[in-house]
């Protein structure tokens, strides 16, 4: 299960106004803990998916929603702020853009490790609101973002983190592309992930392994194996 769902779907997320406001709604339906893999860090989460995913649909009233992906803590994003917070020197002074943000936990851990600012992109309100909610309680700066950058004009960054977002074929692809853009002007593109269906395997260079901590409501186990990659250049010719 887990991030193999049809993320078009997500998007209907962004395409009613709720009937409560998206912060009062986090704030109500989830409780702050610590990030099992990354205890600095503490971000609100659901303590039951199905429950949350219910009030969701209700909220919005549309039904078919996929989860809540803002309010748990993925095993990729878990891996990649890891790996930030134990290795400062990826992220300190650098403008970093964070994509498909979530609960905001990598976003949050380039903060703390230094970074000189941090823009957290996710297309769900109410990820944004949990964004800005979990950067504040950890004391951190973070600017949240609602536009689909994708495709779009690439943000003037120094660095930019992609946590467990390749788990839709045509979202990959689009992301893959627009990625490439980044690595032209040289700038490092860092991924966190456990394996989706379509992590781009051949363009990847292995920086580090996790045994990720998760629920598995979402998942299939509760250790997920993940590792934090950087994004190579395509090959000429390809």
């Amino acid at each position: 299960m887990g991030r193999g769902l049809p993320h078009g779907r997500l998007q209907g997320l962004t395409a009613r106004l709720p009937i409560r406001d998206p912060a009062a709604f986090v704030l109500a339906e989830t409780r702050a803990r610590p990030v099992p893999l990354a205890p600095e860090i503490v971000i609100r989460v659901a303590d039951e998916a199905v429950p949350l995913w219910s009030k969701t649909e209700e909220e919005l009233a549309e039904v078919g929603l996929p989860p809540p992906f803002w309010a748990f803590a993925w095993a990729g994003g878990q891996a990649l702020a890891r790996h930030l917070l134990d290795h400062p020197e990826i992220c300190r002074g650098r403008r970093a853009l964070d994509m498909g943000s979530g609960s905001g936990i990598v976003a949050i851990a380039a903060m703390k490790a230094g970074a000189a600012s941090v823009l957290a992109a996710d297309l769900d309100r109410f990820a944004l609101a949990a964004i800005v909610i979990n950067a504040a309680a950890n004391g951190v700066p973070v600017e949240a973002t609602g536009e689909d950058l994708i495709g779009g004009p690439r943000p003037d960054v120094d660095l930019v983190t992609v946590g467990d977002l390749f788990y839709e074929r045509d979202l990959a692809a689009r992301l893959l592309a627009w990625l490439d853009g980044f690595l032209a002007d040289g700038v490092p593109v860092l991924v966190g992930d456990p394996g989706r269906s379509y992590l781009p395997k051949d363009r990847l260079e292995k920086l580090a392994d996790y045994a990720v901590p998760v629920t598995r409501e979402l998942e299939d186990a509760e250790i997920k194996n993940s590792a934090v990659w950087r994004l190579m250049p395509a090959a000429r010719g390809t």
